[in-house]
């Protein structure tokens, strides 16, 4: 039996200022469409901000259903629009933040394990790796250089044999 390791770098900043110009703005334009989502059962706003490599930006947030499984997350809502209004235009840089409307929004959070996947056949699929910034309202700020070192067994068309 072999035993394998898995580990990734990444980098804190101690809150936005810290940050390039480009990505604070986009953290804020993150933060800001927070009171887009619709999460009226779990006070959970989660939004997010891409910048593309044509220079457009876009926004995505959460939406919840009654049907928990009908509600969409933001980095899906994202993608969704990215891929319809840019198809195929990479994700150079992805901002996720959350407002929690129950308690604390000063930590980082981080895409749950369908927007990876999701997040991972885009990035794929456009030659290009997406950097993520992952932040709270206020606080540290995660940057993260690609979603494969979120998500390093990914599933993708190669397993489909």
């Amino acid at each position: 039996m072999k035993e394998k390791k898995f580990q990734f770098s990444y980098k804190v900043v101690a809150d936005a200022t810290g940050l390039a110009e480009a990505d604070a703005a986009l953290l804020q334009l993150a933060r800001k469409t927070t009171k887009k989502a619709y999460a009226p059962y779990s006070k959970f706003n989660v939004a997010c901000a891409a910048k593309l490599a044509n220079g457009k930006t876009v926004v995505g947030s959460n939406q919840e259903n009654a049907s928990y499984p009908v509600g969409i997350c933001a980095e899906r809502a994202l993608l969704a629009t990215v891929g319809t209004q840019y198809t195929d235009e990479p994700i150079l840089t992805l901002a996720v933040t959350y407002h929690s409307l129950n308690g604390d929004s000063s930590h980082p959070i981080s895409p749950c394990g369908m927007c990876r996947q999701a997040l991972s056949e885009y990035e794929k699929r456009s030659g290009t790796p997406i950097r993520l910034l992952l932040s709270g309202m206020e606080g540290p700020v995660y940057i993260i250089s690609t979603i494969k070192d979120l998500l390093p067994l990914a599933f993708s068309e190669e397993d489909l044999g």
